[in-house]
């Protein structure tokens, strides 16, 4: 057989002259037997934008580390760049919550009672949460926030809220220089505990991270979500024992045991507790008052640390894996 194909001409006019046979090229015999998708297959084409499998998206994301942690620094300095005090603002606004939250919870509320350092307690509480609520908080909008940027260049999207997180954790450290100060001012020694808040906090991080995920992709498909949150985030906090113990309030009021079981593990406890136990030092045992007190303060369940592990690893690898399904959706519509 020939390499053309014969294709007849279509209907004539009247008086027309006959027209020739068209001839056409053959189909190439590698495209006839592999079909389209196998040839793109084999010579390493996709379509654009297409998503990736999960392992290599996280290749992707790791040749994008540098975009972001410049892009998350970036925006870092230029959050308070509008403002008369700057870059001050870190400082200030960590140390303005813990005023209120001591002003209304630790005098007007009387939390304080029975918890041995209450102020170092309160703050370790307040800026343990806060990361995980600015976290969640501003993740919401990743994607919404930033159409222009998505629809211009191609990068994972999944950097978007990570960079988030990457910009919550560079205001922590700010927040946990204030918090050691205050731990040394308050007579707490510094001891070699002090070490394992860097491993919680990094579990932490990776926690928060993939809450940042899931809320990213809840933003992208309802806009109502950031909205939505701080109703959510609220309860969480009064559930996490960021102004009080839980311990003990469980002591006072009657409360389930499966309730109680979900409050000692719930993960921003952990987390606050954790860090806690770091920072306050077990009180001299001659004081049984005291002693007890940090007993039912610094309480933790057993296996915390296996738990912060647990808790770390499923919802990032969780919220990795949701908000990578949508890949494809991101800036669309």
């Amino acid at each position: 057989m020939s390499g053309t194909q014969t294709v007849a001409a279509g209907p004539q006019q009247q008086g027309a002259q006959p027209s020739e046979p068209v001839s056409l090229p053959a189909a190439d015999p590698e495209y006839q037997e592999l079909g389209g998708s196998g040839m793109a297959a084999k010579y390493g084409l996709a379509i654009a934008g297409a998503r990736p499998n999960p392992v290599a998206y996280a290749r992707r994301l790791w040749v994008a580390r540098h975009f972001i942690v410049a892009w998350a620094t970036a925006r870092n300095q230029a959050l308070y760049s509008g403002s008369r005090l700057g870059q001050l603002w870190q400082v200030l606004t960590p140390i303005l919550n813990v005023a209120v939250y001591y002003l209304i919870f630790g005098i007007l509320l009387g939390t304080r009672q029975g918890i041995p350092d209450f102020i170092v307690y309160l703050v370790a509480g307040v800026f343990i949460f806060n990361f995980m609520q600015t976290a969640m908080l501003y993740g919401s909008r990743a994607i919404s926030d930033n159409l222009n940027l998505i629809r211009a260049l191609y990068f994972p999207r999944a950097s978007l809220p990570i960079a988030i997180t990457i910009i919550q954790l560079q205001q922590l450290m700010i927040a946990m220089v204030i918090l050691f100060a205050v731990a040394l001012a308050q007579g707490e020694p510094v001891t070699w505990h002090w070490l394992l808040i860097v491993p919680a906090l990094s579990l932490q991080f990776v926690f928060n991270t993939g809450l940042a995920l899931v809320v990213a992709r809840f933003g992208a498909i309802l806009t109502d979500t950031s909205q939505l949150l701080p109703f959510v985030l609220r309860t969480w906090m009064y559930a996490s024992g960021v102004f009080y113990s839980i311990k003990i309030m469980v002591g006072k009021h009657r409360i389930p045991g499966a309730v109680t079981w979900v409050l000692d593990h719930n993960p921003p406890l952990l987390f606050i507790q954790v860090i806690r136990g770091q920072l306050i030092k077990v009180p001299a045992t001659g004081d049984p008052k005291t002693a007890t007190g940090y007993a039912n303060a610094m309480f933790l369940p057993p296996h915390a640390w296996l738990w912060l592990v647990i808790w770390a690893l499923v919802v990032g690898i969780g919220g990795y894996l949701y908000f990578w399904q949508g890949e494809e959706t991101y800036g669309r519509g």
